[in-house]
Formats: C-alpha cells, structure tokens, sequence
C-alpha cells in the first residue's frame, strides 16, 4: 500500500529480509519561542508547546475555558454553536455541539519547511477534538487553515483520522506533517496559529480536557550524511522488551496486524517504562490466550483510518496521554548529543529512520520507515535499542553501531538498494515523560524546548 509523501519516505510499508521482520512507518499576538538550546539543533527546530493555565488564557476563545490545577486544561465552558458532521469512515452523520480556541501566533525561531503537531487530551465518551494550523509565508501571504488531526482516544463515536489532500499548491499535509512543496524555492513558513475545536454530545456537560497542544517546525537542509558526535556517559534503562512480530496476523483490520506494529509497540514499551498499563476492563475486548493483548490495545488506539495505519506519529503520542499524568510530544533532535541527555536523565525515546538491508549492521533487514525505542548508549557510544521487529521479545534488545544509527536517524535523503534518492525523517522522535518530573528531567526537557 502506497500513498504520496513529503521528503520523508516513512509513510510506506517496510521492507524486511534476515529474520523475516517486517516494520511500518509513521508517517508525518507573538508568543516567545521555545526552542533547543543545543547547538546543534538551535538553528534547525523550533518548538512551542501550550500547556500552562496562563497559556489557555491567552488567545481567542469561542466558548472554551482554561482549568487551574495541577494539571491546567482547557474545556467546553458555553458551546459557540451546533453542526453536523458526517464521518467518512463509518458513513454516519451526527450533530455536536462545539467551542473553539485559537492561540496566539507564534513565530517559530526557524522560519519552516516542516510543522508537526501534537496534543494530550482526555476525550470521554461523547466527545473528541479537532486540531488545525494556519500559518504565513515568508512571502506575507496565509495557508488555509489545515486539520492536523481529528481525533478521539476511542473509536465509537468518530474514527481518528487524518485528512487527505490538503494543498495550497505550495505546501501540502501529508497525513501527520505539515510540509512546503518546495523547500529550493526559498519560501518558508515564518509563523502559525493552531486552533482546537472541542466537540460533544449535544444537550450534555461532557467536555473533552485538552492538556497540551503544540508544534515542531524545523528546516532541516537535505543532506544525505550528518556531522560525527563524540561518545558521552555510558546508561541503560531498564525498558520493557516487546516484539511486533509476536502479533503477526492478529487484527489485522489495524494495518494487517503485528508486522505493521512498529509504533504502537514501541509506545507501549515506553508508556509501561513509566508504570503505566491499560486496565484489564481496558483489555477485555482483545481475543483471549494472545501473547502482550496490551499491544493489540495500543494498536488499535492509534490506528488512523484514513492513512490506515498505526503510524501516525500525534496519534501516537495522543495515546500515550492517554494514560494517568503522562505527557507526549513529537520534536525532531539534532544530534545523538541530544538523545544522549535525555537517556542520562532517564528518558528512553522512540526514534524513526529508514535504511536498506546492510546499512545498519546487524538488523539483518531494510526498511522505508520503522519505529525504534534507544535505550541507551553502552561504553564505547553505541546505540542500545529495543527494536520491536525481532522475531521474540527475548530478542528485543539491539546494539547497532553509533556512526551508521546517527545517519540513519538524522539525514534527509538516502539511497535505496537500487540506487534510488528517497528520504529520510531528519531526526523525528516520540518522547513521553510524567507530567510531575524530577528536577534533572525537567532541566533536560527544558533545554530542548519541551516544557
């Protein structure tokens, strides 16, 4: 199954020899910056994420209002008015009522070629949200307003999904991603407003609870090979092993089943390193006597019926927030630098790259696009990894060589096996984390621009 892409090739199925592991992809008033203060990265990203009491209060609100607390959210107070939509997955057409907010325009401190964003909500039964972008070109001309995602954390009342065939006719959203048709041509994207719609069940109190909203804009130049890091501190945490092809065949409604389960299995690693696990009320609906139900779960939870797929890099990390106090946001890092610091804060992260067979010693198969959790750095630099497309979950646990895993991982153009130019994701990452972290952690995700 294939689908037009950006740069990044990642949104088409892998690729696998050796051990017969088969991996898919994942996709895709000014407000100060917040952006990585790692040299390396400072010039290339931006982030700028809206999660604070005071951040609610700012923009415009259309029957939404900001929630104090310990975790400040934002929520329907008065709907600003009805309307029906029909979902395109299931045929059905309901009445929702609605109330929107729009933040302050943000002027990323890179003017983009690339936006990604992401959000952490609670959407009860009887509701979901709509995320959008609008953004202004270098040129002092507008984008339309573009839908990021439609999304719930279930799949009763509406299907998440993406939005195909989005264009101005000079940039594009490619099913998670943001991304100008032409990045030679000098335009860029030099600020952008993100919008929530808030929808419910009409005559009801139900109110979704947004917690975090935000984005990742970024000109990462083409480059088929990144600049060598030095080796820092030795570290391994203690993550949860599990493997996608465990699952072969199971659902295969989700994306032809387990071997198309890089993401959500890699998520589900990353939310139990946190202590979090779906209920067993949670699992109640997964086939009994199968192997790790809890991945049939996560990949149910972010299967995005309209890239049909579990790939979807936000949804992912929606799902991820779903769960009690967790936070979640997709960036792009620098360097392994970068990765290294979150790993010695305690951090694991989730990293997208494509390679073909023999580019990546020892993972014995190519892929367009696959979704790993590094797990650490051993002595000499290494990359340790939990790589979910390995035959058992015993054999999970990956060392791949530093100087090939950076350049997979960071580059944006790469040869295929047959000598073709295809892309590569620049440095995309998952990274989830409690929303009440220690003050080491806190410094670290405060130094690339996350909180």
């Amino acid at each position: 199954m294939t689908r037009p892409t950006s740069r990044r090739t990642v949104l088409t199925a892998a690729l696998a020899a050796g051990a017969g592991a088969v991996a898919s992809a994942g996709p895709a008033g000014a407000a100060p910056s917040r952006t990585s203060s790692s040299p390396a990265a400072a010039s290339l990203v931006d982030n700028r994420f809206w999660t604070t009491y005071s951040d609610w209060r700012c923009g415009s609100s259309a029957g939404t209002r900001a929630v104090p607390g310990r975790r400040p959210g934002l929520v329907i107070s008065a709907p600003a008015g009805s309307t029906d939509h029909t979902d395109p997955h299931t045929g059905t057409t309901a009445t929702w009522e609605y109330a929107s907010w729009t933040s302050p325009v943000h002027r990323p401190a890179v003017p983009a070629t690339e936006v990604i964003a992401s959000w952490n909500a609670a959407t009860p039964e009887g509701t979901w949200i709509q995320v959008e972008l609008r953004g202004s070109y270098s040129d002092g001309t507008d984008t339309p307003w573009y839908v990021m995602g439609r999304w719930a954390s279930a799949d009763t009342d509406v299907r998440r999904t993406s939005v195909d065939d989005q264009t101005d006719g000079r940039s594009t959203v490619w099913t998670d991603t943001f991304s100008l048709d032409d990045a030679a041509s000098g335009l860029r994207l030099v600020s952008y407003r993100l919008r929530l719609t808030l929808y419910r069940t009409p005559g009801t109190r139900l109110t979704p609870t947004v917690h975090r909203v935000g984005a990742m804009a970024s000109d990462v130049p083409d480059r088929f090979t990144v600049p060598a890091t030095t080796p820092g501190a030795a570290r391994e945490l203690a993550v949860p092993r599990y493997s996608q092809n465990v699952h072969v065949g199971e659902y295969p409604e989700y994306d032809n089943g387990g071997e198309a389960w890089c993401s959500p299995t890699s998520s589900q690693m990353i939310i139990e390193y946190w202590g979090r696990t779906p209920t067993p009320e949670d699992l109640s609906w997964v086939k009994p006597g199968l192997a790790d139900p809890q991945i049939c779960h996560a990949a149910r939870y972010t299967f995005d019926y309209q890239y049909e797929g579990c790939g979807n890099w936000p949804f992912n990390a929606a799902y991820a927030a779903t769960y009690e106090d967790m936070n979640a946001v997709i960036t792009r890092l620098g360097s392994l630098t970068d990765l290294e610091q979150l790993v010695a804060a305690g951090i694991p992260v989730i990293t997208s790259q494509s390679f073909f067979k023999g580019e990546l010693t020892g993972a014995g198969y190519g892929t367009s696009g696959h979704l790993m959790t590094v797990i650490g750095f051993t002595a000499d630099g290494d990359v340790i990894a939990n790589d979910p497309a390995s035959p058992s979950n015993d054999a999970v646990r990956r060392v791949y060589q530093r100087r090939e895993w950076e350049n997979v991982w960071l580059r944006t153009k790469r040869y295929d096996a047959n000598g073709a130019v295809r892309g590569g994701t620049g440095g995309v990452c998952y990274i989830y984390w409690p929303a009440d972290p220690s003050a080491a952690l806190r410094r670290v995700l405060r130094s690339l621009g996350l909180t």
